[in-house]
């Protein structure tokens, strides 16, 4: 049933958001010549890569010199991508994988490859799930890129507090697996944002 309310209320929502994606394309185009879209290579279910797809919030090649976004004012992020990012705009092409099959609404956020790699055995039940464009930890980290600004390091930050307790809230979602559980985060999601 999950995927079926994956297929409908992603194809739904392409549909209805196509004006705003005219107008953020061409909003990112005329801030900074370059491709409208990104593309990264992520960890999907069962530890498979796809391309996660995302509007540019970011000047080109800028993921050569970091994978960790820092603060709100990041210099390789820019003027458009700080409000694309700000309101999560960016996120809103991954209707598009989870139309095709590779994401789903609600799941664990997915990571690339390098941290991926450092996962216990026991963290990677996450892989056991379509990854999603939201779920308890993206609501509970909203702010993750403040958080990683205030820190001297980072990475290290990252590694060794912030994807362990993303991961345990997926957990949260993956052992009770509902489609009320699946609506309750949706709405969440939405609330946290519009808050």
């Amino acid at each position: 049933m999950i995927r079926v309310c994956d297929i409908l209320f992603s194809l739904l929502g392409l549909m209805v958001l196509c004006p705003l994606f005219i107008v953020v394309a061409l909003w990112i185009v005329i801030d900074d010549p370059g491709p409208v879209f990104y593309r990264q290579q992520r960890v999907g279910k069962d530890g498979k890569d796809f391309g996660l797809l995302k509007f540019r919030s970011m000047r080109v090649g800028a993921d050569k010199i970091s994978l960790i976004t820092i603060g709100d004012r990041d210099p390789r992020v820019t003027r458009a991508g700080y409000y694309i990012r700000k309101f999560k705009i960016d996120e809103l092409p991954q209707l598009w994988n989870v139309l095709i099959g590779d994401m789903s609404l609600v799941g664990p956020r997915p990571e690339v490859r390098r941290y991926v790699d450092l996962y216990t055995p026991e963290q990677r039940k996450v892989l056991s799930v379509r990854p999603g464009i939201t779920d308890y930890a993206s609501i509970e980290y909203i702010d993750e890129n403040r958080l990683l600004a205030q820190s001297d390091d980072p990475d290290k930050i990252y590694i060794e507090e912030i994807m362990p307790a993303k991961i345990a809230l997926n957990m949260r979602y993956i052992n009770h697996q509902t489609l009320g559980e699946y609506l309750k985060i949706i709405f969440l999601t939405f609330a946290k944002i519009i808050k």
